[in-house]
């Protein structure tokens, strides 16, 4: 009688975890954009060596005078190359002669010495530093850039994404490297302004979860829900609160499965002040995978898959999105994706949206 419970409840275990699989398999067919490619509104100009992450900087006395920030990873040569929304090269503005500057954010309104100053950040991975210039002008701000990581064996910084705290205006970066323990993977550092206009950096925690055997990379910070998002490759997307004083706990971890190889860029695309989508790429794959930003009742960290976009960039490793309408040819908003063909490519929102994501009007 034992025995024969016994193998009844091993064959109850097989045919769940089957029915799992199956009902993910069938979650993936209904999102799957059934092979069509996205195909960009505007491909830029290439860059000199290794293009990798963009950031968008919205002009909000005049949108489409945006800009588009996007990292070259030469070792002595790399850059930040500054494209106007037609997609050519702002020489005046770019950023040249950087070692290897990895990932890059965008922050608006820091008070530096009374002046709401908008501010790009960006990891040049061979100092072992963050650089800081102001927007849109692109001057450097840094005093020559803030070393980070230091003390520690594993260096290496790639990955940052800002947070600014609705409350106090206070401006953080948080910093990802290319190796480092469990637990303390990510240290994040409080922007302050100096007496002669330039910022420096103070490390305020260290945190985050890492497992498996490849890197973190893509930060994204959403400022108004105070959340911070990170790519463990070949794990998932995981989710903590963007302020220190909330802790180092982990909210979520999630997009765990389907995933060819890498997860790595991250972006959000707001629909209101609380809901939206959170687009992640699945690197390998050429596609961008879309889960809701907001969770459900039962668990307001349960971040669903709602769809998969394929797309014409190649192995794009990083990502930016605006809802924010920009000029004639992106009405409701832009994603932006890195190709390794040294471009970026430039969407039109309703493109990616297509009938299945809400669409900002």
């Amino acid at each position: 009688m034992i025995n024969r419970l016994f193998s009844f409840l091993i064959i109850a275990v097989v045919a769940a975890s089957c029915q799992n699989k199956q009902d993910s398999n069938l979650n993936e067919k209904a999102v799957d954009s059934t092979g069509v490619v996205v195909k960009p509104a505007i491909v830029t100009q290439p860059s000199r060596n290794d293009t990798d992450d963009p950031a968008i900087w919205i002009n909000k006395a005049n949108p489409a005078e945006s800009l588009i920030l996007g990292t070259d990873k030469g070792d002595l040569t790399g850059g930040i190359y500054v494209y106007t929304l037609d997609g050519k090269i702002d020489s005046s503005r770019s950023v040249f002669n950087m070692k290897r500057p990895n990932n890059i954010d965008v922050e608006y309104g820091m008070n530096i010495n009374g002046v709401l100053t908008d501010i790009a950040v960006c990891t040049e991975r061979g100092r072992n530093m963050i650089r800081i210039f102001s927007l849109p002008s692109m001057k450097p701000i840094d005093n020559g850039g803030i070393e980070v990581f230091v003390g520690e064996k594993e260096r290496d910084p790639m990955g940052i994404g800002l947070y600014k705290d609705p409350k106090t205006g206070i401006v953080y970066a948080i910093v990802g490297r290319k190796t480092g323990p469990d637990s303390t993977y990510l240290w994040q550092y409080k922007l302050d302004a100096t007496a002669n206009g330039t910022v420096s950096g103070t490390k305020v925690r260290a945190f985050g979860r890492f497992e498996g055997n490849a890197e973190i990379e893509a930060i994204v910070v959403d400022d108004a829900l105070g959340h911070v998002y990170y790519s463990n490759e070949t794990v998932g997307i995981r989710q903590y609160y963007a302020s220190p004083e909330k802790g180092n706990d982990e909210l979520a971890l999630f997009a765990t499965t389907g995933v060819r190889e890498d997860h790595e860029g991250l972006s959000i695309y707001h629909t209101s002040s609380t809901t939206g989508y959170i687009l992640l790429s699945d690197q390998e794959a050429n596609r961008f995978r879309v889960y809701s930003r907001e969770g459900t009742k039962e668990n307001p960290y349960d971040h669903k898959l709602l769809k998969i976009v394929n797309v014409s960039a190649q192995e794009s490793d990083g990502s930016d999105v605006t809802e924010v309408p920009l000029n004639d040819t992106f009405k409701h908003g832009l994603f932006v994706a890195m190709s390794t063909d040294k471009t970026f490519h430039f969407y039109r929102w309703e493109d990616i949206a297509g009938k299945e994501l809400k669409v900002v009007k």
